[in-house]
């Protein structure tokens, strides 16, 4: 894997990935195939995530003798979609840790000023004991992602993770700046913002695909 260019990004260039990042921008991909291809790309990025999730040991019997066997701690994990697009890459992660526990982020951009408005916010109690795993496909000015992720510490949580599919480096930076222990994990960094602040060259508003709002 190539050095990153931020302490804080990590960069999942599996090529099962790239290939369906490029299908993901395409402009022809059509809504049913982009819901499939964010709900595919979180699924393979969700083995990289969670590599490092703690395990416990039980005992197992096999059908010749009894053994030790691990599980992973799944109820200790949070996922945290921010609404509306992280809802997208929920059931990828689902799908691999089934007990997982979702809570929910409603943020709406201010397209004047690009930062987050909040509407909704609900987690899993304890947070302090918790991981959460905030999900968003695109970090693009990173005003969201930031805003969820101080939602998240004001309640106590302090293991946190930020898991997107498109990333700009302005909202890489911003997240760096405003939450630097947080590892941020992307499919593909992408070169910048435009004037609007959208990701180029991106794939789009990821809701909008999403939900067939275009």
């Amino acid at each position: 894997m190539p050095e990153q260019p931020f302490s804080n990004l990590v960069v999942l260039d599996h090529p099962l990935i790239k290939h369906k990042v490029s299908q993901l921008r395409a402009i022809r991909t059509s809504k049913k195939e982009f819901k499939e291809l964010i709900d595919e790309i979180a699924m393979l990025m969700a083995y990289e995530v969670t590599a490092d999730l703690p395990l416990e040991d039980y005992e197992v019997e096999t059908p010749l003798e009894r053994t030790v066997g691990y599980r992973v701690a799944a109820h200790r994990q949070v996922l945290v979609p921010i609404l509306r697009a992280g809802l997208g890459m929920v059931e990828g992660f689902v799908r691999i840790i089934p007990s997982i526990r979702v809570g929910h982020v409603g943020l709406q951009r201010d397209e004047e000023t690009l930062e987050p408005v909040d509407y909704y916010f609900k987690i899993p109690p304890n947070p302090a004991d918790r991981r959460f795993i905030v999900t968003d496909p695109m970090l693009a000015t990173g005003g969201s992602a930031s805003a969820a992720i101080t939602f998240l510490k004001q309640t106590g949580a302090s293991d946190i993770r930020l898991v997107c599919i498109c990333a700009a480096p302005e909202g890489v930076t911003r997240m760096q700046a405003d939450h630097p222990e947080v590892a941020v994990f992307t499919a593909v960094l992408d070169r910048e913002l435009n004037e609007h602040g959208y990701i180029l060259p991106g794939l789009g508003d990821a809701g909008d695909r999403l939900f067939g709002t275009i």
